[in-house]
């Protein structure tokens, strides 16, 4: 039984998720505040909580707040409630160790479907997070998963023509951690899909860009790629050819738009042996099937590793159907990175 608390200061959207909770299999209400100072009192009181569903505009102590020092003595899951309106400050909470953020719906008197499966959906990938103790860190060896070599920075750098990366839940702060140890000039375009609404990218591109040293940018439709590092929009797939981005709204795939799948099929066929695709922590299966293109066309193909993930999913559907040249920690991701395209 998955056991939650629930935090947000409007009684009515107290009421619409603890009804929503109610209705749900294997989920129970562990309890619930009004405020930020309230649930880290609870936090402290319940070691047995496995998720805080918080909103992010509270009295007394906000959500971002509560979050930083929920953080300080406890490494349950914090999911964040947002409006569109808070896409900086939601951004700044997913960078501080939130595991992820849901959009609150924009008419709470009808909610649709498609809102509560993936209401659902999150909540469940987050109480699945590992509970690890706040000091550990642990270096592991890189694993070769398939029969192909595993090969140094050295050796993919002199073909390299581009990199993709894939992430879904935690990859907001697996992916600042990575492009923030990039140099100011790339060798190559790095080329990102993050599982993120439509006006969360924009704010959260930004937010890149303003910690690293390449350009980060937003994607638009006929964007020519350059050596900098570009974010797929939300509510948009993306994907390479003849040297551009190109945008569509074709349906959804594994329920998200953005895919990871679409972008990595796509730049295999352009850059194929010439092209390093990355599959970071996320839940479900998406990117899996564009390994395979990746490794199909001769590039190569990094995976990050359960112990680093948030969420495993992603990275295991794509190791499990045996397309993964290596598993490396994230540590070890952001270094072979940074090699390949110095």
């Amino acid at each position: 039984m998955i056991r939650i608390l629930v935090v947000d200061d409007s009684a009515f959207m107290r009421k619409v998720i603890t009804d929503l909770i109610a209705k749900m299999p294997g989920i129970e209400l562990a309890g619930v505040a009004r405020n930020g100072k309230a649930a880290v009192d609870f936090v402290k009181a319940d070691s047995e909580l496995d998720l805080v569903l918080m909103d992010v505009e509270m009295p007394l102590l906000n959500g971002l707040e509560a979050l930083k020092q929920i953080k300080q003595f406890s490494s349950v899951p914090v999911v964040m409630l947002s409006a569109l309106t808070n896409q900086e400050v939601t951004i700044e909470a997913l960078e501080s160790g939130a595991t992820d953020f849901v959009e609150k719906p924009t008419n709470i008197m009808a909610i649709k479907d498609d809102w509560i499966r993936e209401f659902f959906a999150k909540i469940k990938a987050a109480s699945r997070q590992q509970r690890r103790p706040l000091s550990r860190r642990r270096e592991v060896a890189p694993t070769a998963t398939t029969s192909g070599q595993v090969k140094t920075s050295l050796e993919l750098r002199r073909n390299l023509k581009a990199v993709v990366i894939g992430s879904s839940t935690g990859g907001p702060r697996a992916l600042l951690h990575l492009i923030t140890a990039l140099p100011a000039r790339l060798a190559v375009p790095v080329i990102i899909v993050q599982h993120m609404p439509k006006g969360f990218t924009k704010t959260f591109a930004e937010r890149m860009d303003a910690e690293a040293k390449p350009k980060v940018s937003e994607a638009s439709d006929g964007m020519l790629l350059k050596n900098e590092v570009y974010l797929a929009p939300g509510d948009y797939h993306m994907v390479i050819k003849d040297g551009r981005l190109h945008l569509n709204q074709e349906p959804k795939m594994h329920g998200t738009r953005p895919a990871v799948d679409p972008l990595f099929d796509s730049a295999a066929a352009y850059y194929g042996q010439n092209l390093v695709g990355i599959i970071l922590t996320g839940m479900g299966k998406d990117g899996a099937e564009g390994m395979g293109t990746i490794l199909a066309k001769g590039g190569y193909t990094i995976a990050q590793d359960k112990d680093s993930c948030v969420v495993f999913g992603m990275p295991r559907s794509a190791i499990e159907k045996g397309v993964v040249n290596e598993v490396l920690s994230l540590d070890q991701i952001r270094i072979k990175l940074e090699e390949l395209v110095r």
